[in-house]
């Protein structure tokens, strides 16, 4: 086990010395390890050597001149210059709640960015405001959309993060596949398969291999196949890729530049806009009714939800949030734990810039 301050100082340092100044390093490494806290290890320090893969391919400015080229009073268009996303996507979610306190909502789309780590970290900073917050963003192509083979998606995850009175806030965080690549590189380093919905093969035939993907095969969107619902999960996929790419004026579709990790994929030949882009939104509770009155109102239909008759053989119903809050908690209490391979994989890292990894 790790404690989250161990790992967070650790990820700080080596985002120093890939050139980052102290405040953006710190603000990156915070947001990084909020995802193992959270139990979402597929984005925390496990992506970790990816971004220095990225410096090392020159994607990444660590020292961005971020910027807004375009606003009105609800709307902005911000320009991350090429930064890492863990410290573009923030910044802009700060122009966005800002936004939001003088006009009731706002939209912030950023393009020439990059990995920005979990959606939901971004949407929970509008809590504090009395505010409900929407983050989004598209990825590299690794998803084939309902009846194709080719991968023109990518996992295009969704989150919202809507405050609550005595009880904890409502937060969803999810991707628009079945599942994230990042789970799908756990299972490879664990040496396991997929459950079937997963993914599909090179030819497009459903499959359990874990390595599909790297192997010619695709993601699939949420449902898994057409009787499943997956053209829901394509759209909503879809939905994310337009507004993050097509409306920001960053990369879309299969030209979304890939993460570092997804070593097996080649970048576009051609670009149609700047790097990778995100769409964020905060929305002031009192633009449409007392911001108490509607907390309470939430603690009420959390209530109603919780209280669900339980299925046989499930504790009890749970809301969205509940399972990561519960998971933080007991990490922050317990530690973090690291697969070995993820263990190596920072350790290499730490040789390479003169900082040991500690193995427990």
């Amino acid at each position: 086990m790790y404690t989250y301050t161990y790992l967070q100082d650790f990820t700080r340092q080596i985002f120093v010395k890939m050139g980052c100044g102290e405040e953006d390093a710190d603000l990156a490494a915070r947001i990084l390890v909020s995802a193992d806290l959270r139990g979402i290890d597929s984005h925390g320090v496990a992506r970790l050597p990816g971004y220095v893969r990225l410096q090392a391919l020159n994607r990444v400015n660590a020292t961005p001149n971020i910027r807004i080229v375009h606003q009105t009073p609800s709307t902005a268009v911000v320009d991350g210059d090429a930064g890492l996303g863990l410290v573009v996507a923030p910044k802009a979610m700060e122009i966005a709640i800002e936004k939001a306190q003088q006009v009731g909502s706002s939209w912030v789309a950023i393009r020439n960015s990059n990995h920005f780590g979990i959606a939901g970290y971004y949407a929970m900073m509008a809590l504090q405001h009395n505010m409900i917050g929407l983050a989004m963003t598209h990825a590299g192509p690794l998803v084939a959309p309902t009846f194709s083979q080719d991968k023109l998606l990518g996992t295009n995850p969704i989150a919202i993060a809507i405050p609550a009175n005595k009880q904890p806030p409502f937060v969803a965080d999810f991707a628009t596949t079945t599942a994230a690549y990042g789970k799908l590189e756990m299972l490879q380093r664990k040496g396991e398969a997929t459950p079937t919905g997963w993914v599909q093969d090179a030819e497009g035939k459903p499959s359990t291999n874990a390595h599909a993907v790297k192997e010619g095969g695709a993601l699939l969107p949420l449902g898994g196949d057409r009787e499943h619902g997956s053209h829901k999960g394509y759209c909503l996929g879809a939905m994310v890729d337009i507004l993050s790419g097509v409306l920001s004026g960053a990369n879309y579709g299969p030209w979304v530049p890939p993460f570092a990790t997804a070593g097996f994929m080649g970048a576009a030949s051609q670009l149609v806009g700047a790097g990778t882009g995100h769409m964020l939104g905060a929305m002031r509770i009192d633009a449409f009714r007392p911001a108490q009155e509607f907390k309470e109102h939430m603690d009420t239909w959390i209530n109603a939800f919780r209280s669900a008759k339980p299925v046989d053989g499930v504790g009890r119903v749970q809301v969205p949030g509940d399972a990561e809050r519960i998971m933080e908690q007991e990490r922050k209490e317990q530690g973090i734990p690291l697969l070995a391979p993820i263990v190596e994989s920072l350790s290499e890292i730490g040789t390479k810039f003169g900082l040991p990894f500690k193995r427990n």
